[in-house]
């Protein structure tokens, strides 16, 4: 069965703010990143919230007892517009008892084949994640 459509709806409410609404979830867009995550903010949460889930569905089917997941994203930015993403690094930390290269496999098949995220934005932006696992 095909994958719906992703629909979103947004509602300017003052200034750069936004409220954004998709199916259930509804979020807050400030462009002055004031009264809730601005685009660019919103995209980086995004692309590590992806890899992250993944990574939690491929060490779990994968049956590794993972305790905690975290994620910390940079995303380097251009300096002149669009300000687009140039470079971003990735680094996961993993609590459990876990080897190392389980998690750097789940990382590779998120982003090699999983991320739908990562493969909507360019191929050309530089892109590096770092794994490390805490027992």
């Amino acid at each position: 069965m095909p994958k719906p459509p992703t629909i979103a709806d947004l509602r300017w409410t003052h200034d750069l703010v936004f409220e954004a609404t998709s199916g259930t979830a509804t979020i807050t867009l400030d462009g002055n990143s004031r009264e809730g995550a601005s685009p660019v903010q919103t995209l980086a949460f995004s692309l590590a919230g992806c890899m992250s889930i993944d990574l939690a569905h491929i060490l779990t089917k994968g049956r590794q007892p993972f305790r905690a997941i975290r994620s910390h994203i940079v995303a380097e930015r251009a300096q002149e517009d669009p300000h687009r993403f140039v470079r971003v690094t990735l680094e996961f930390t993993v609590e459990g008892d876990v080897p190392l290269d389980a998690v750097e496999r789940a990382i590779a098949l998120s982003r090699e084949k999983y991320c739908s995220v990562w493969h909507s934005l360019r191929q050309d932006i530089g892109f590096l994640t770092t794994a490390t696992t805490v027992r």
